[in-house]
């Protein structure tokens, strides 16, 4: 695998607060301003969403290749995750994502080996180590 990639995307305003986020082989995405602020549109995805989503998907992706590698079978995999957007020195930020998995294992003797996978994972989670904000990690193993 190559040390460098490049990910494109474009985003074309479409109306008001609203755009759609392409890439030439994916789905495209309508995008908007979150309610929450002047304009805002409810029940579109916002960049606040995706960025949260972001840190969420990536750490399953990572667990499941390290999960893999490992041998550890489990049945399912869900995660929640919240983002906290609040003022610092006076502007936005999202300063922390918790991010809450929830899996299931096959074999109840392996939940502390899915525990070092599952933190080992966000270790590991490049979108994690890309951003500042500070992710919190809560796994539910069972």
């Amino acid at each position: 695998m190559a040390d460098t990639h490049l990910y494109n995307t474009t985003v074309t305003w479409t109306e008001g607060r609203v755009g759609t986020i392409s890439e030439e082989t994916l789905p495209s995405i309508t995008v908007a301003t979150p309610p929450e602020f002047p304009k805002g549109v409810p029940n579109i995805w916002s960049p606040e969403h995706l960025f949260v989503a972001a840190a969420n998907v990536c750490l399953m992706t990572t667990f499941l290749a390290i999960a893999e590698n490992s041998n550890l079978r489990f049945s399912s995999y869900t995660s929640d995750a919240t983002g906290k957007l609040e003022k610092v020195d006076g502007k936005f930020m999202i300063s922390e994502i918790t991010l809450s998995p929830k899996i299931k294992l096959v074999n109840a003797a392996d939940a502390e080996k899915a525990k070092k996978i599952i933190e080992k994972s966000e270790a590991h989670c490049l979108i994690s180590n890309s951003m500042k904000t500070t992710i919190l990690l809560q796994p539910e193993i069972s």
